[in-house]
């Protein structure tokens, strides 16, 4: 679909912002929300982090529009300098692009790009969301990002794959008229 950097650029901005909010709801609300209602007190997800005073992130509460901008700057650049060109190359290396249906190579694409995104991203989390507070342990860390591998990897390839990805490149196609 994108062809031009810019156009790569743009489409991977569309990507992440739906994504990034995506999993901020994700972990929050389904992973983790009992846990932060069962912490707080409170009956509902929002009122314990409110009450929590946000979102534990490097060592301390914030707010979670500040948790979404981070984690879209570290989804944004993992996405354009590891997540395209690498899925694309990995699709290349199994379909021909020339003779393969569009639809099975987009999903050659999309598949190869949350093999490679999630464990990155879950990385990076692991290191964001690490109970600093506990001390810290390599080998937690390492479990932690495990758990989050595990976690996010079934979510991220249905949404990717059945509702993020066709809606992106409907978006993409709309602002990008071709033919």
């Amino acid at each position: 679909m994108p062809q031009t950097k810019k156009e790569k650029a743009i489409f991977a901005f569309i990507t992440v912002l739906i994504t990034v909010h995506a999993y901020v709801f994700y972990s929050l609300y389904v992973v983790n929300g009992n846990t932060l209602i069962a912490i707080s007190g409170e009956n509902s997800v929002i009122n314990a982090i409110n009450s929590l005073g946000g979102v534990y992130m490097a060592g301390c509460y914030l707010p979670i529009w500040t948790i979404v901008l981070v984690e879209l700057c570290f989804a944004y650049i993992c996405e354009m300098f590891i997540g395209q060109p690498f899925s694309f190359k990995m699709a290349c290396k199994n379909f021909n692009i020339k003779k393969t249906d569009s639809v099975t190579f987009e999903t050659a694409v999309i598949t190869s790009t949350v093999a490679i995104m999630v464990p990155v991203m879950s990385f990076i989390a692991a290191w964001l969301y690490y109970p600093y507070y506990m001390g810290f342990n390599i080998f937690t860390l390492f479990a932690n990002w495990l758990k989050l591998v595990c976690f996010n990897f079934p979510f991220a390839y249905f949404t990717q794959l059945f509702f993020i990805q066709p809606f992106v490149r409907q978006i993409f196609k709309t602002i990008f008229k071709r033919k």
